[in-house]
């Protein structure tokens, strides 16, 4: 990993682990307002603390208040939820705990597959208020952790921090003066790299079917028009300006080509599919090994 003189702030959150390095020391004040920020965002959005709000749009309709990272990432997942023809959804949290990633991890399928409910029959998300006909399972899961890293980056910038390069388990953010050259993980073994892309500046995320899988072919990527994993990707990667448009776009790329979502959002992208064939951006200056 470039910049080995760096310091290293290593903390978890989210069910995830964090890595911020930085040129100096950060001072334990800010390291305080970071873990702060983290702690709040899982306190509002986690649907697996039953102390969140999240939690309690699953037990009963309403009107929610949430911060004001909320209008963002509605806006976004509206988009997007549009783009594929309902497939990637933020109501998609009941599909998944049906197949048994749910709250207590038990990784047991309870029934069949279970399409997400339509957005417009069920939520309206205005800004930060979000409205609710009937109780729902929220999962942000596509886009918030990037949005989180945003978050940490906004107070790293907000405190002077000059150059940082945060990691959140492989969702990297690069804000440090030299490029940082990633490793492209494989689909089908951690240990090796079917690549490497430099990033320069901006974010890159990464979705794999084979991250948070369990059973028999069951993975975190549900199409939300079935409530079924996807099959035909098998691994993603978007690099874009901000990490929650990279994280969002690489779940996205599950269900519509890449060069279908360059016609409304600017990012690079590189798709591998099941057949172990890879289609890519042209703004997508890596390298992939033979």
């Amino acid at each position: 990993m470039p910049h080995a003189e760096w310091e290293d702030f290593t903390f978890d959150g989210i069910g995830t682990r964090w890595d911020i390095s930085t040129p100096r020391p950060l001072d334990a004040s800010v390291r305080s307002r970071l873990l702060a920020i983290v702690e709040r965002y899982d306190a509002d959005w986690s649907r697996f603390r039953s102390d969140s709000i999240v939690t309690a749009m699953s037990r009963q309709p309403g009107r929610f208040e949430l911060p004001a990272e909320a209008a963002a990432l509605g806006d976004l997942y509206r988009t997007l939820y549009g783009t594929t023809n309902g497939a990637m959804t933020p109501l998609i949290g009941a599909s998944l705990e049906r197949l048994g990633y749910d709250a207590a991890y038990s990784l047991r399928p309870a029934g069949s597959a279970l399409p997400a409910p339509r957005w417009e029959d069920i939520l309206d998300w205005d800004g930060t208020v979000l409205t609710t006909s009937a109780p729902v399972v929220l999962d942000i899961g596509a886009a918030g952790k990037g949005q989180l890293v945003d978050l940490l980056a906004a107070e790293l910038h907000a405190s002077d921090v000059a150059g940082f390069l945060i990691n959140a388990s492989g969702d990297l953010l690069n804000s440090g003066p030299e490029p940082v050259t990633v490793a492209l993980e494989h689909p089908y073994d951690p240990a090796k790299a079917i690549g490497t892309v430099s990033l320069e500046g901006g974010a890159i995320c990464a979705s794999a079917a084979n991250r948070r899988a369990w059973g028999d072919g069951l993975h975190h990527v549900l199409d939300g028009t079935t409530g079924s994993p996807v099959r035909t990707s098998v691994a993603t990667w978007a690099m874009a300006e901000s990490t929650m448009l990279a994280d969002a776009l690489a779940t996205a790329l599950f269900f519509v080509p890449g060069a279908d979502l360059e016609r409304t959002f600017e990012f690079s992208w590189l798709t591998v599919f099941s057949d172990g064939s890879a289609a890519y951006s042209a703004g997508f200056e890596g390298t992939l090994f033979s």
